[in-house]
């Protein structure tokens, strides 16, 4: 009787739902819980790699043999909701938010259907087998497993960073477990740029390379944050009024190569009229060309890689 009552009690511990949050835990600021439910497991990795099975390019299918790899901050919460929520309803509420706020869907597997490719192991379980989801490299209160599994990814940026949000809904028990991992990809740092390191790296390089200058995704309005960097690189530009420069724009591979190549020059145009008309650099000075994708200085495989290769650079001509 005294075993059975401790078994019992055991039971009790894993099936029960919490009904408040663990000690200080909060959500992520850009995505909303789901309602009703509760954290139980949160923590933090300051640095490490994810690997994500995206859809293939013009396919709803997972890629499993390439996916997605990501290098950054990662943090995974584990929150349970009542069984009454199945993990295919989770995952569509979230997909509704994740569709309402403008976020980009990377993946959206159904339970059961959508894993059949994968490699052994991955089945309904989405974190078993799989080496990028692996549990124990991030911790968990309970392993989500089973076949009632649904998933989606989904891609933001905020800050100057890629973020990419995974949440992973399954039945557990006597709950629902969502999973949610979120993967914030830092651009690349490379230090505020300044009117002494635009002359350091002019006269040892020719060129040097600005990431200060900000642009939102497809656009080549300057975004108000660029105002430091402007102003910096038209002191220096004043202060070497008998030389002459370009003003080159830089994208990364993604997307239409003509549409990059006219979204470079457009930005470098947008810099050269924002310098001549707001900061007074003289427009004899300056000319403005688009190098598109063509001149990468690290692979476009990774979005740290792609990062660095979204750039404006100035070149002493």
């Amino acid at each position: 009787m005294f075993v059975l009552a401790i078994i019992m009690l055991m039971a009790i511990g894993v099936n029960a739902q919490r009904t408040s949050d663990i000690a200080g835990a909060k959500d992520y600021p850009l995505v909303s819980r789901f309602d009703g439910s509760v954290i139980e497991f949160y923590k933090q990795v300051k640095w490490d790699t994810y690997k994500l099975p995206v859809y293939l390019d013009n396919s709803n299918k997972p890629n499993y043999k390439k996916p997605l790899v990501l290098e950054g901050k990662i943090q995974r919460w584990q929150y349970s909701v009542s069984p009454d929520n199945n993990p295919a309803y989770v995952i569509r509420n979230f997909q509704k938010a994740f569709e309402d706020k403008g976020y980009k869907i990377l993946l959206n597997a159904k339970p059961g259907v959508d894993f059949e490719e994968g490699p052994a192991g991955f089945g309904g379980d989405f974190y078993g087998g799989f080496e990028g989801l692996h549990l124990d490299r991030f911790g968990f209160a309970y392993k989500p497993i089973g076949n009632n599994t649904a998933v989606i990814i989904a891609k933001t940026n905020a800050n100057g960073k890629d973020i990419y949000i995974v949440e992973v809904a399954s039945s557990f028990s006597n709950t629902t477990l969502i999973t949610q991992d979120v993967i914030e990809v830092e651009e690349a740092q490379t230090g505020k740029v300044t009117a002494k390191s635009l002359a350091d790296g002019i006269t040892k390089n020719g060129h040097i390379a600005v990431y200060d200058i900000l642009f939102d995704p497809g656009k080549s309005e300057i975004k108000s944050e660029s105002s430091a960097a402007l102003k910096e690189i038209a002191d220096y530009l004043k202060a070497n009024a008998n030389k002459h420069f370009a003003i080159v724009g830089h994208t990364d591979n993604t997307g239409d190569f003509q549409a990059n190549m006219k979204l470079s020059q457009d930005r470098a145009t947008a810099v050269m009229n924002i310098l001549v008309n707001d900061y007074g650099v003289n427009a004899g000075q300056l000319k403005a060309y688009g190098n598109g994708c063509l001149a990468p200085v690290a692979s476009n495989s990774t979005d740290a890689g792609k990062a660095k290769n979204r750039r404006v650079e100035i070149v002493e001509l």
